[in-house]
């Protein structure tokens, strides 16, 4: 929306003024599951005086993004901004301030563990994590394997699986959050911008966080040295692009820190953690809708940024792409920038044994497409010093809004296909001591790189059969069990490749549904969930289906919140402790959205 250039042009110069003649009621929750709609609108309405440092008192985007969406809503509906807003239909309106704020409505009120009914009447000493039967962050260890052979819960066992408890999250929209679990408690993160410790067996809570905005990779916890009382800590970013550390046994902050000034910068996977650092993964929504020619596109570059885990002190920072450069002026004479894009979407992997990181990397948004897009990284674990960089797909240079007949000059001059590699790398020790890095593409190929001898390739399949390549392929990332590395697609099938030749193992179409969740796997079964919210799980031999349960359904819970399952679009489900656990209701697109986490255990 256009902001006129009076004396109450900007937005936070009239908020005050709009809280105080809003409405009563929080506005209701958009209906769309990611709000990038929002965002959509605020490059297309507002950016020509909210990014534009002529324009007085118009507040720059960092700065709205630091309200709440009660206060960014208010002003476009109820105050001197209500002129713009009624241009905008009701949802827009709602979206945009969810976006901006990043966070839903209510969740300041929301949430809180201390009005809970399902409070633990004691917070024992957190035991030690344990390796082998914990899954500690997204991948479960730090070589994002995905696999778990000692989490006390076997094959057999899986026909028989139940459910055992439901935790709604609190005004949520969409879970999104992948649990963690370790040292018998589950720490999970949810929209709301809540991060919640709960017992693993019972549900009941310890404590809650409220961050500053939306949580949406799994929480990492790793050993805390050199703070009094601490021992342990939780980890984890959110979508301004914070990174929070807290005390494990109480929730309480350590420290935060920002690891981006830019305001379309955000943290969406987990982070990882050794030898006292975290590792940090920062991507963008800057690719949606640049094509306006209102924004100066494109200026945001994908990162890992690598902190220390007591103090939240900034070691280094690796660059995707080399810092942005202004380049010509578009066709409304608003300056455009390059190199840009490269985001982040996965946490990164550790090689303890060659001390490097491996992450894999998004798109480009302008012309050329560096080399290091669309491609796996490897980085020094100390300096962040780049080490090689394989790319997976060239000259794919992409920005939302760019097909068809309303591509702009923004645009790139061929828009690219979008085959960010949004999936963990997967670090693997063959028989014999051989190594391998696997990792898959949207387009549907696996491929493997050889990490001790500069990342050259070793084998590069195809997984999808002819009649579903236009279906889509790999997202969120696969298992792997020393043999096998399993993959969930979006083409509505599940397929297995053999570690060692690259040869297509199996392939087992599942329903019409996208499957491209992360698939999760003990010994004899892999896991995986689908956009229609049915849990799947499969044989690893053969790729027989042996259990399944449909999470698309309401429960009760144990914390008395109305709580409705949905689909699985992005965390995989977890396996630890005896139990499985998963999140449901993250729908990306569609009506399918939830609130609630579910654990499972042999009935």
């Amino acid at each position: 929306m256009l902001v006129v250039a009076v004396a109450s042009a900007g937005l936070l110069g009239v908020v005050g003024a709009a809280h105080t003649q809003g409405q009563a009621q929080a506005p209701a929750q958009p209906h769309g599951a990611g709000t990038e709609s929002g965002f959509a609108v605020f490059q297309t309405r507002c950016m020509a005086c909210h990014g534009n440092p002529n324009v007085p008192r118009a507040p720059q985007p960092s700065a709205i993004r630091q309200m709440s969406p009660e206060r960014i809503y208010d002003a476009l509906s109820a105050g001197p901004m209500k002129s713009q807003g009624d241009a905008l239909s009701e949802d827009q309106r709602r979206m945009v301030a969810v976006f901006m704020s990043g966070r839903p409505f209510g969740t300041l009120q929301q949430g809180d563990a201390s009005q809970m009914p399902n409070r633990c009447p004691t917070n024992p000493p957190l035991a030690a994590p344990e390796a082998a039967r914990d899954w500690n962050g997204w991948g479960g260890d730090p070589s994002n394997d995905r696999f778990r052979s000692g989490s006390g819960l076997t094959s057999a066992e899986v026909p028989r699986l139940k459910l055992k408890w439901a935790f709604g999250y609190p005004g949520g929209l969409s879970a999104f959050g992948q649990p963690t679990v370790a040292g018998g408690r589950v720490f999970v993160g949810a929209d709301t911008g809540y991060v919640y410790s709960l017992d693993a067996k019972t549900g009941c809570v310890f404590w809650s966080y409220q961050a500053k905005g939306t949580v949406r990779g799994a929480v990492r916890i790793a050993p805390v040295r050199g703070v009094k009382g601490v021992r342990w800590g939780v980890f984890f970013g959110d979508f301004h692009a914070n990174v929070y550390g807290l005390d494990a046994q109480t929730g309480r902050q350590l420290w935060t820190t920002q690891v981006s000034d830019h305001f379309v910068a955000r943290i969406t996977a987990g982070l990882a953690a050794y030898g006292g650092k975290l590792f940090a993964p920062v991507s963008s929504s800057e690719e949606f809708t640049a094509a306006s020619l209102d924004y100066p596109c494109c200026t945001n570059r994908g990162s890992v940024v690598a902190l220390d885990a007591a103090t939240g002190r900034r070691i280094w920072t690796a660059w995707v792409v080399d810092k942005p450069r202004p380049t010509r002026k578009n066709s409304k004479g608003v300056q455009q920038y390059a190199p840009s894009g490269g985001s982040v979407w996965n946490s990164p992997t550790v090689d303890a044994r060659r001390g490097a990181i491996y992450f894999g990397t998004g798109d480009a948004e302008t012309d050329p497409a560096p080399s290091t897009t669309d491609a796996v990284l490897a980085v020094d674990i100390k300096t962040g010093r780049r080490l090689w960089s394989y790319q997976a797909a060239a000259n794919d240079s992409f920005l939302g809004g760019c097909s068809g007949p309303q591509r702009t000059d923004n645009c790139p001059k061929v828009n690219g296909p979008d085959l960010d590699i949004g999936n963990s790398p997967v670090l693997q020790t063959l028989p014999g001591g051989r190594r391998v890095l696997v990792t898959g593409t949207k387009d549907g190929h696996v491929f493997a790189l050889d990490p001790d001898h500069g990342g050259k390739l070793l084998w590069n399949i195809e997984v999808l059969p002819k009649t579903a390549r236009e279906a889509g392929g790999i997202y969120w990332g696969g298992a792997a069990d020393g043999a096998k590395v399993y993959y969930g697609l979006s083409a509505g099938a599940m397929t297995a490749v053999e570690l060692k030749s690259g040869r297509r193992a199996w392939y087992q179409p599942l329903s019409k549904a996208n499957n491209s969740a992360a698939t999760s796997a003990i010994p004899g079964v892999a896991f995986e969930g689908g956009m229609d919210g049915v849990l799947h799980a499969l044989s690893t031999a053969s790729g027989k289906e042996v259990w399944s349960f449909d999470t698309a359904q309401p429960f009760d819970t144990v914390n008395k919140v109305s709580a409705h399952g949905g689909g699985m679009g992005s965390a995989g489900p977890v396996v630890a402790e005896g139990m499985l656990f998963l999140g449901s209701g993250y729908a990306v697109v569609g009506d399918k959205t939830g609130n609630v986490l579910l654990a499972f255990a042999p009935g």
